[in-house]
């Protein structure tokens, strides 16, 4: 199957991001979980 965009391996950073809240607040992750394990999932929507 071919590969779309890029892909994070084992040991990567994950690339910064400002992602808007359902609250109306945005955060910029990974900075948000800094310290800590943090799980993000992204919901892309219709395709």
């Amino acid at each position: 199957m071919a590969k779309i965009g890029f892909g994070l391996d084992a040991g990567d950073v994950f690339p910064r991001a400002r992602v808007g809240l359902t609250s109306g607040e945005s955060v910029e992750i990974p900075g948000w979980f800094a310290g800590s394990y943090g799980i993000c999932l992204l919901y892309r929507g219709h395709w």
